[in-house]
């Protein structure tokens, strides 16, 4: 397994969408995963340690393990399957001792952030989901996606949370320079969105922006 890093939030350069960018030790890989703008922003407000007036679900989440004695020690991000990265929490105390939970990726990042556990993931799924690392393109774009929520309305991201939201059981890929992407699986009605990777040239690959 390897330990990531969120190197910070991205936007697809075609689309507009939020990208989670993890990186591995290394700093020569990266997978990119396509998320929507309300969980972009719970991440992103994770990065930044910046406790909200009121706390957000996943700060409510992280709250509600340290009142079960619970632990989360390492979230994994160990397969892709249909076109859907998988993930799991790997929680120990409480009651029953350890305890695996499925979630997704996305929430399981978010989480992380705010207790401090590592995010590891599969090397084969590195392997299968990593891109190269442009240094230069991610120094360049860094203001990018934090120009974009500034300029966002709190209507028009909810339209947007609500336009994002999958028809089917199999929700559509977001439209990106890349010549493939995976989602993730199923998403909440208050906007779940997809998580995604790409193989294509980092060249013509989503503008990347820091956390």
């Amino acid at each position: 397994m390897v330990e990531m890093r969120v190197a910070g939030i991205a936007l697809d350069a075609a689309s507009r969408s939020p990208i989670v960018l993890l990186r591995d030790p290394s700093g020569r890989r990266q997978v990119p995963i396509w998320i929507d703008q309300a969980q972009a922003q719970n991440i992103l407000a994770g990065l930044n340690n910046e406790p909200p007036p009121r706390p957000l679900s996943h700060d409510l989440m992280a709250r509600l393990l340290t009142a079960g004695g619970l632990t989360l020690e390492r979230v994994i991000i160990h397969a892709i399957e249909d076109n859907t990265f998988r993930a799991v929490l790997k929680l120990s105390g409480g009651p029953t001792g350890a305890t695996d939970l499925d979630a997704r990726p996305s929430d399981a990042i978010a989480l992380a952030l705010r207790t401090g556990s590592g995010i590891w993931m599969l090397e084969e799924v590195v392997a299968d989901a990593s891109i190269p690392v442009d240094a230069e393109a991610d120094a360049e774009d860094a203001a990018d996606f934090r120009r974009f929520l500034d300029a966002v309305s709190p209507a028009e991201l909810v339209r947007q949370i609500r336009r994002a939201q999958p028809e089917a059981e199999a929700p559509p890929q977001p439209e990106s320079n890349a010549e493939g992407s995976r989602g993730e699986g199923d998403d909440e009605a208050s906007g779940g969105g997809e998580d995604t990777a790409t193989d294509g040239d980092p060249n013509t690959d989503p503008e990347n922006t820091a956390g």
